[in-house]
């Protein structure tokens, strides 16, 4: 289809005998230089091709590789393609160079496109390629920037926006899709020369410094449509255009291999939260991802009994499985048992969500059991809490959470939780008393009060243990001494019985985290890495900091209990009378009813969504947050917009309530989440949904408060 579209297109501009396309191939590219072509005899004509395509001396690739790390899910049996030769060079260059820690992402196609690309033309050349963007600035492409410098004299990035993993503010900003509801990744246009000549230093006439590459960027901008961002790519028409715009920006990389968004270096100099790549002296000893369950319909829901079920119905069909194939594999080998299981087992999704480790349980003969008391109480989403079947066989990762919060989920602990990368200047942490899920786009990591090591008794002192019957746990702080010694000797002497505790410094850091100072002027280095944590330059400050901690966990982990939100109404419409919830603690359930209509169908939620409001500028409808409609007989009313000012993973609080109080089915699974059966089973409340909603109004008023009267960052 490839070869008639150009044959067409060419015979169209350049009319005369209808010329055939010689020069197209049929084969996978990273692939045509790992081994020999497996269809020789079959497609002559093609391998011909490949086979003179590999001989030429290539100086022009142009392309719009596939952006992708891997399958989504193991039920689509497609295994990822490994390219031993094209990711050992990766390894080699961009992932060594690196500073990350977790360097997965390095191997998504349109990288291995890059890797594959800049050797493929040389030591000479050009390559233009339409990707994700998400290597301009990410922190684990720091190594491929640094690669890209040195190994071209020339780039030029046109960064088209359109992050649709982003929310709220940022994904406004973003604006829309460049290849509409196709994409939801950043798309940026690139241009990567290779030149001897400007290679040895000079270019134009120029003397280059450092022999580096010359680095040109240019940010499409905010806020703007599909329509407006292709009308520009129009305007511009090549990298000459935006260059007789004046629009191209020269870009020095700094010492971590930034281009855009540069750190502060002055942060380096400040104690990290954790670390465990360099071996610098840290504040935490450990900290985790949140859990990483790779099938959250099937392990999470919020009633118990029906989460039980789902976990009995899959556990039963994988243990059928596991017995078919066993029959289907008697003698063979661990390596055949391997293959097979990657087509074999039925994938309805229906019945199962394979992943990665349970095809490997499923070729070294496991079976599952099911284990009620591994339902435990967890945090889902902000200010959301779901059941959660807690157990390594059905959770893909549960990474340190035994140790934080033990085998069963039963120990008690708070931990800081912030965005993979850092807290970033849109995402506030988080502080939560119970397994919390790796948040999608944001990541996790936290940061725990307490760890917690199992007990094992020993038989017959020797070297073998097993844990103890009835588990017990030997409890010890997570803050290490050297991280609180820190701060004890920024404040030598601050007052008689004054001494900073671990308990202090916890809070200190969680009301630091907090400080609009402290996240708008290290911005760009916590989008990049984990906090590091100043000692602020007064004792008063210091304590200033971590009270306003404490208060800040005191809503945040109470907001179940907090009062109601008082200024808020609670309307039934043309049907009843507005109610005004009370004046002393607002309790909804002091709501009037109406007549003759059950609490459970009053309250019961579907979907709260926005009242809407028309735009007196643009006379359009647009969203009134001062107005939700909970559900067809309630409204909330008078909602403060100040109250959406508590964002936190990159939403406000009340939003976060919003999406997740909801009835929610799974397309894949056709599991329904229903919200109301944890008001009901759990909480024993039909309006639980309602008063989370008025309370977390209350939470987002109380943290602002905090926040605003922080002392300013002076270190």
């Amino acid at each position: 289809i490839a070869a008639i579209n150009i044959e067409a297109v060419y015979h169209s501009l350049a009319g005369g005998k209808y010329v055939p396309f010689e020069g197209i191939c049929l084969t996978d590219t990273f692939q045509m230089y790992e081994k020999e072509d497996l269809v020789d005899a079959l497609l002559v004509d093609n391998s011909a091709r490949r086979r003179r395509q590999k001989r030429l001396d290539i100086r022009v690739i142009v392309g719009n590789p596939p952006y992708s790390i891997g399958q989504k899910s193991e039920n689509d049996n497609n295994d990822n393609v490994e390219y031993p030769q094209l990711d050992s060079r990766i390894r080699t260059t961009y992932a060594a160079r690196s500073n990350a820690t977790l360097a997965k992402g390095l191997y998504d196609s349109y990288i291995r496109a890059i890797r594959w690309g800049s050797d493929r033309i040389g030591k000479s050349g050009i390559i233009g390629f339409v990707t994700n963007a998400g290597w301009v600035d990410g922190r684990a492409a720091d190594g491929l920037r640094k690669s890209l410098a040195d190994e071209f004299c020339r780039i030029h990035v046109f960064h088209l926006r359109g992050n649709q993993r982003t929310s709220g503010e940022q994904s406004r900003r973003e604006g829309g899709k460049v290849f509409g509801s196709g994409s939801r990744a950043p798309i940026a246009i690139s241009f990567l020369v290779k030149n001897p000549a400007m290679q040895q230093g000079q270019a134009d006439g120029k003397t280059l410094s450092g022999g580096g590459a010359e680095i040109f960027f240019h940010d499409i901008g905010d806020y703007l449509t599909t329509e407006q961002k292709l009308e520009r790519v129009r305007e511009f028409r090549s990298v000459v255009g935006i260059g007789e715009a004046g629009a191209w920006t020269k870009i020095e990389p700094d010492e971590n291999g930034d281009w855009i968004n540069q750190r502060d270096t002055g942060f380096a100099k400040f104690i990290p939260m954790g670390d465990k790549k360099n071996g610098e002296t840290t504040i935490f000893e450990n900290y985790s991802n949140g859990l990483k369950s790779q099938r959250d319909f099937w392990c999470y829901n919020s009633s118990h009994e029906l989460l039980a079920s789902n976990i009995q119905r899959t556990i039963t069909f994988y243990n059928e499985e596991l017995d078919r194939f066993n029959r289907a594999s008697v003698g063979l080998g661990k390596r055949q048992r391997e293959s097979l299981s990657e087509t074999f087992p039925d994938t309805d999704p229906k019945k199962i969500s394979w992943t990665r480790a349970l095809r490997g349980d499923l070729t070294r003969d496991r079976s599952l059991r099911f284990h009620r008391d591994s339902i435990v109480q967890s945090v889902y989403r902000p200010f959301t809490k779901q059941h959660i079947y807690f157990d390594r066989k059905l959770n893909e990762m549960v990474y340190q959470m035994p140790r934080i919060f033990g085998k069963k989920g039963e120990c008690s602990n708070i931990t800081i939780t912030i965005g993979s990368g850092g807290a970033g200047p849109e995402s506030p942490p988080m502080i939560v008393d119970r397994i919390f899920t790796l948040q999608p786009n944001h990541g996790t990591q936290c940061f725990p009060f307490y760890l917690y090591e199992p007990e094992f008794e020993a038989e017959n002192e020797d070297l073998f243990a097993k844990p103890k019957a009835s588990q017990s746990y030997t409890r010890r702080d997570a803050i290490t001494d050297a991280g609180l010694a820190h701060f004890q000797a920024a404040y030598p002497a601050p007052g008689e019985g004054d001494t900073i505790t671990k308990e202090d410094l916890f809070y200190y850091i969680y009301g630091l985290l907090h400080s609009p100072d402290y996240r708008s002027r290290y911005a760009d280095n916590l989008g990049k890495e984990l906090p590091r944590i100043p000692a602020v330059k007064a004792y008063a400050d210091f304590r200033a900091f971590s009270q306003a901690g404490r208060d800040l966990a005191h809503w945040h982990l109470n907001y179940e209990t907090v009062p109601c939100y008082e200024g808020a109404t609670v309307d039934y419409g043309s049907a009843g009378t507005p109610a005004r919830t009370s004046k002393k603690g607002g309790d909804a359930a002091t709501t009037p009813m109406r007549t003759g209509v059950s609490a459970l169908q009053d309250y019961r939620v579907v979907k709260m969504k926005f009242a809407k409001t028309r735009d007196p500028e643009t006379n359009k409808s647009v969203p009134d947050k001062t107005t939700v409609i909970y559900n067809e007989r309630l409204t909330i009313r008078h909602i403060p917009l100040e109250a959406y000012d508590y964002v936190v993973n990159g939403k406000p609080a009340l939003e976060w309530v919003m999406e997740r109080q909801s009835v929610t089915t799974d397309k894949a699974s056709n599991i329904t989440n229903y919200a109301n059966l944890w008001a009901t089973e759990t909480m024993g409340n039909a309006k639980y949904p309602l008063e989370l909603f008025l309370r977390v109004i209350t939470v987002s008023l109380e943290t602002m408060k905090i926040v605003r009267g922080l002392p300013g960052l002076e270190i």
